[in-house]
């Protein structure tokens, strides 16, 4: 993956992850149909759009699955622009994977190197965590390449650290300590200076720091394994 010549345009690409699914945490939705935005996840996106409304936008791009387009909708609608369905930055395709509990397939063997070693994994019926990489960052360099301003991509949280690790000089073997929240905001920006990474995982809210008041409440946080691949 090269950068094409010194870029002249100004451009900043905003990474904004789906809001809370009622899958999201427990199982690797992956590529399932059908999945929508939770109620908290529409107030998180609603929170978002909100927080959004000073920043011009010139575009917003989608993955095409349900929650990122639910996720762009507040947006676009604020800015008056419509939303672009950009297949490139669809979620990882998992495979046989795909539905299944984290919690369960942190027990297998793959699931070793996806944390240690994704740059060689390759899920089972689907692509490999390196395809995934060449996938968003070449589409993120078309985007540089041809549009100004403000860009938001609405993706997933793989897709997203995949992006950051990139930019921001990490072997793709060091993405996973990368956390990318739900309806979270990255923001990258390329001019003729080059490179900046200017916010990862940025929610205005420091709410998944709080230490739980109770073990009730310790139960609902999210699992071992949710939070080892960053899908909490």
């Amino acid at each position: 993956m090269t950068h094409d010549g010194a870029a002249t345009r100004d451009v900043r690409i905003l990474l904004v992850r789906h809001g809370l699914t009622d899958l999201t945490g427990p199982v690797l939705a992956g590529r399932t149909p059908g999945v929508h935005l939770n109620a908290a996840g529409k107030a998180q996106v609603e929170a978002l759009a909100r927080r959004l409304d000073g920043v011009e936008l010139d575009a917003v791009l989608s993955s095409p699955l349900e929650r990122c387009r639910e996720t762009a909708q507040p947006l676009a609608r604020s800015h008056g622009l419509r939303i672009r369905t950009e297949r490139a930055l669809v979620e990882v395709g998992y495979g046989e994977w795909t539905g299944r509990r984290l919690a369960d397939l942190a027990k297998t063997k793959l699931w070793r190197h996806v944390q240690h070693r994704p740059s060689l994994v390759g899920f089972p019926g689907g692509e490999t965590l390196l395809g995934a990489a060449h996938r968003i960052v070449g589409a993120l360099e078309r985007i540089r390449r041809d549009m100004d301003g403000n860009v938001v991509c609405v993706s997933h949280a793989d897709m997203i650290k995949l992006a950051v690790a990139h930019y921001a000089g990490m072997h793709m073997d060091q993405y996973q300590r990368i956390v990318i929240g739900p309806a979270s905001v990255s923001a990258i920006r390329f001019g003729a200076f080059g490179c900046q990474v200017e916010r990862i995982n940025d929610s205005g809210s420091l709410d998944d720091l709080v230490r739980p008041a109770s073990p009730s409440r310790s139960r609902a946080r999210p699992s071992d394994a949710a939070r080892e691949w960053g899908h909490a």
